[in-house]
């Protein structure tokens, strides 16, 4: 097992670097930060924008700029920020902290909707319930998570608050002159979250459906059955275990992609963390935030891939590591 993790840890490291690459010239491509940083601004000199490029490295080529960010990111410096002067480092430390409480919400809430619903979807196949679950599956699996929030917003935010219902905060971890607790967390988290759950929910409901289905029929549940073991007990000793296995791939994986989903979630609903960084940055240019966030973002996939096939590998003892 040892052999297999270095093996997948030395495939990842040129993978990582190929994507940074690849994002670092990506970047460049849609403008020129310091264009942007100086637009509008009638006093600004061509000594001033050549000296602003030389103070941050952009009057090198191209490929020398790329290696002297990647130095400075393997000794833990994402460099300073071109709008505000700040180290990246610091910016990213104060937002991603409340990305990972978004994430992690959502992670829970996904499978404490996705999970029960899945498995009596599957014990009542063709009934109307297995038909209910299986349509609104498609549908919320189709929406964008822009659609989806703004409409969430739409109605438990705007709507309700018209109609003098209770309604959620539109945005925002806390309210700007609310007291900040965990009552007021937990209301600003309701709506994010249910955006990102109920998108991750209804893949997962398809797929842990469809392997709960495929293990129901498989000759050794049949045999449990034919010897008088209870329903329940077959389904939780036999069934359970072994639909899980498709599914904690997916489960793992997901978790990268709530991230990216939370980049889309956190703008719409103001939520100060990874997501809104990013796109502020992203109006600016401001190449060193985009690539530290770019850079977490693409090295929490490649470990959450090789978290999924070492833990797939180890709940299926069919599978070798050699």
């Amino acid at each position: 097992m040892v052999r297999y993790i270095t093996r997948r840890v030395l495939i990842a490291i040129p993978m990582l670097l190929l994507i940074t690459l690849i994002l670092f010239y990506a970047i460049f491509a849609v403008g020129d930060p310091v264009a942007r940083l100086t637009a509008g601004n009638p006093r600004i000199t061509e000594q001033d924008i050549a000296r602003i490029k030389q103070n941050f490295g952009l009057d090198k080529p191209r490929p020398l700029q790329y290696l002297v960010w990647l130095g400075n990111v393997v000794r833990g410096d994402f460099g300073e920020s071109i709008v505000s002067r700040e180290p990246v480092s610091s910016m990213i430390g104060r937002r991603l902290g409340n990305t990972l409480i978004l994430m992690g919400t959502a992670f829970v809430v996904t499978q404490l909707i996705a999970i029960p619903i899945a498995l009596v979807s599957a014990l009542r196949q063709y009934s109307w319930f297995d038909y209910l679950v299986t349509g609104l599956s498609f549908v919320f699996y189709s929406f964008p998570v822009f659609f989806l929030g703004f409409m969430l917003l739409w109605i438990f935010s705007v709507k309700f608050n018209q109609w003098g219902l209770p309604s959620l905060p539109s945005g925002k971890m806390y309210d700007v002159r609310g007291e900040r607790n965990l009552f007021e967390l937990v209301k600003h988290l309701v709506l994010p979250v249910l955006t990102l759950a109920l998108l991750s929910a209804a893949g997962y409901v398809r797929y842990l459906r469809a392997s709960v289905l495929e293990v129901l029929g498989q000759d050794y549940i049949r045999t449990a059955r034919a010897k008088g073991l209870w329903n329940a007990l077959v389904i939780r000793r036999h069934v359970l275990k072994n639909a899980a296995l498709p599914v904690v791939t997916i489960m793992i994986l997901e978790l990268a992609s709530l991230f990216s989903g939370a980049i889309v979630t956190e703008s719409i609903f103001a939520w100060p963390g990874m997501g809104s960084l990013f796109i502020d940055a992203m109006g600016d240019i401001d190449y060193p935030v985009l690539m530290g966030v770019l850079f977490i973002a693409t090295s929490l996939v490649i470990i959450f891939n090789l978290i999924a096939d070492i833990a797939y590998a180890y709940l299926d003892p069919r599978i070798s590591y050699s």
